[in-house]
């Protein structure tokens, strides 16, 4: 983790912005290091209730960005004014931009069929000169152990500096915990949504609608039936809970 870390239900979140972001994984990739990159909202801060094994998989994570502006603003409650938001979608852009002039290669897994194809053309027109150096959209159903290895061999010969994994939370989080061991890329970092949106399969919220916190009621608009129960329910308990934290009535402890 992050050397300094917001505590929020129990999740520890990186006390960083975009900026901090960037000169991480800069470093990591010129160390060779290899890291998990996990984006921290709502959803997967309650997720993280829930699931105690993808709890772990969050506290094993090199870096946890503040995806989702209340975890912003929770931090800031928490004195850790230096705190940005670092959204998956903007992370991407900033990550494919920086990394041209460095030579960074870049390796796109998940996806339904033609999405990574869309996307690295549409960021490769964005960037002129970003290196994309191979996709796989994998099946939604469970992989085999031949199908699991086949797809680590692909991503392993294609020698990429990053691995931007699309497959959603907690899906995305749980194939790469799995997979770090048997991959050589440096940095995995799963962004969820992004595919579909730089692929310009879905549409992103207008900027000021992130600004606000108001993403989720855009998505839920966009996707009802999908994504109801997720912030429906989820966001009114998350604000629940968090101010049982911020009013010292529950305690909750930091996974190590």
């Amino acid at each position: 983790m992050q050397s300094e870390t917001v505590n929020i239900l129990g999740v520890g979140v990186s006390a960083i912005n975009m900026s901090l972001a960037l000169n991480a994984i800069d470093n990591w990739i010129q160390a060779r290091q290899r890291q998990v990159v996990c984006v921290a909202n709502v959803h997967t801060v309650m997720e993280c209730q829930r699931d105690a094994v993808f709890r772990e998989i969050y506290s094993h994570a090199g870096m946890v960005t503040p995806d989702g502006m209340p975890l912003v603003w929770v931090s800031h409650l928490q004195g850790f004014s230096q705190v940005g938001r670092v959204y998956g979608p903007d992370l991407m852009l900033a990550v494919c931009e920086s990394g041209i002039a460095k030579g960074y290669r870049h390796f796109f897994y998940g996806g339904a069929a033609g999405v990574t194809e869309r996307l690295a053309e549409s960021l490769s027109q964005r960037f002129p000169g970003l290196q994309v150096v191979g996709s796989v959209s994998p099946p939604f159903r469970a992989l085999s152990a031949d199908e699991r290895k086949k797809d680590l061999a692909t991503i392993n010969a294609a020698e990429p500096d990053i691995v931007w994994v699309g497959l959603g939370a907690p899906k995305q989080e749980y194939w790469m915990h799995e997979s770090r061991p048997d991959l050589h890329a440096p940095i995995l970092i799963g962004v969820g949504a992004a595919f579909d949106f730089h692929a310009g399969v879905k549409k992103q919220a207008p900027v000021w609608m992130q600004r606000l916190g108001l993403e989720w009621f855009f998505r839920l608009m966009s996707e009802p039936r999908r994504l109801w129960k997720r912030y429906l329910i989820n966001n009114p308990i998350f604000v629940l809970l968090v101010l049982t934290q911020l009013l010292h009535i529950k305690q909750y402890n930091l996974e190590r």
